[in-house]
């Protein structure tokens, strides 16, 4: 029995609330990647909605609970992609949406979270930075602080990444279904999230976390079962690049990861040349981990299935031309 803050009926329960253009996303078998990855790969694709990430499958959630209990206003620390979701979802729903982030975060995410006409305030510092300033904001005008991994409905409409895929995946794991799933690694709703259904429904599957070596609180935590901050991040997949782990979010990864591993930023780049030559998938750095762990690990992945979670899109284009040109 699973000892996590999570819910499967709550689990299930939320996909009749969010918007069903965030469900049923593609999960289709990529043969050209798997040739190159040396295993039979699928892609599990969250990037063909209008937020360009799975992060409105949360934000779904969160605004649909405050437009039912008479509330109006909502504020969030975000390094991009819960913001822009949060914002889409507060204005769907008639929402104040603030959305708090550095000035670092990637110019693409902070003009689509402008282009909804959200309030969209920018600190100096990280995205740990970001965290208090919201925190603040939320203290003084009285008003739902939103934070991701640590807000249950975070987790649990990522969770529901996880029913579609143990649809996939028979009881025990293994061909013909799926036998590991490569989830990115950073705050931790997708992971504990995903990793929840799939240890209630798929037990055979083998859920493993990757996260980027130059930001690796949430790994180093999961590794010595406590919190393990770190004085800085420097990775390419800023959706990842948190140095404080939350307590409760650790503790529902304990029960849930089978593995998190670090990759090299070398490999995160090459991971997304690979899905673009291979899978024509323009991705964010942080929708290539999974990639990039198979690369760095090929004997442990040969001839099993593996999916990997194209879990974001949103992404600077000279930075990734920068990045992927050879």
């Amino acid at each position: 029995m699973l000892k996590t803050r999570l819910d499967l009926d709550r689990i299930r329960a939320a996909r009749r609330v969010i918007d069903p253009m965030f469900l049923d996303t593609p999960l289709f078998p990529c043969d050209a990647l798997g040739r190159a990855l040396g295993c039979a790969v699928s892609v599990k694709l969250e990037t063909a909605n209008p937020v360009r990430s799975f992060k409105a499958r949360g934000t779904e959630l969160v605004t649909s609970q405050l437009r039912d209990r008479g509330q109006t206003a909502a504020v969030c620390a975000s390094a991009g992609n819960l913001g822009w979701a949060l914002a889409w979802s507060g204005r769907r729903r008639g929402l104040d949406v603030t959305v708090v982030a550095s000035h670092r975060a990637p110019a693409a995410k902070l003009d689509r979270i402008r282009a909804l006409d959200t309030a969209l305030e920018l600190v100096d510092g990280d995205f740990e930075a970001a965290r208090e300033r919201a925190a603040d904001i939320a203290r003084r005008r009285g008003i739902r602080l939103v934070e991701d991994s640590l807000d249950l409905e975070t987790c649990e409409g990522a969770a529901t990444i996880g029913l579609e895929l143990a649809r996939e995946a028979p009881s025990h794991g293994g061909a013909p279904g799926v036998d590991a799933v490569l989830i990115a690694l950073g705050g931790g709703a997708m992971a504990t999230g995903v990793g929840h259904v799939l240890k209630e429904l798929a037990p055979g599957v083998e859920v493993i976390c990757v996260q980027p070596q130059g930001a690796p609180a949430m790994t180093l935590s999961w590794r010595e079962r406590r919190v393990v901050s770190t004085e800085s991040a420097d990775t390419i997949a800023d959706g990842v690049a948190g140095r404080h782990p939350i307590p409760e979010v650790l503790d529902d990864l304990l029960q849930v990861a089978d593995d998190a591993v670090l990759v090299r930023e070398e490999s995160i780049v090459a991971g997304m040349r690979m899905l673009l030559e291979h899978a024509g998938l323009i991705v964010e750095p942080s929708a290539a981990l999974g990639v990039a762990a198979v690369l760095e690990d090929p004997a442990r992945f040969a001839d099993r299935h593996v999916v990997t979670i194209i879990c974001g899109g949103n992404v600077n284009l000279d930075d990734y031309h920068r990045w992927v040109r050879p």
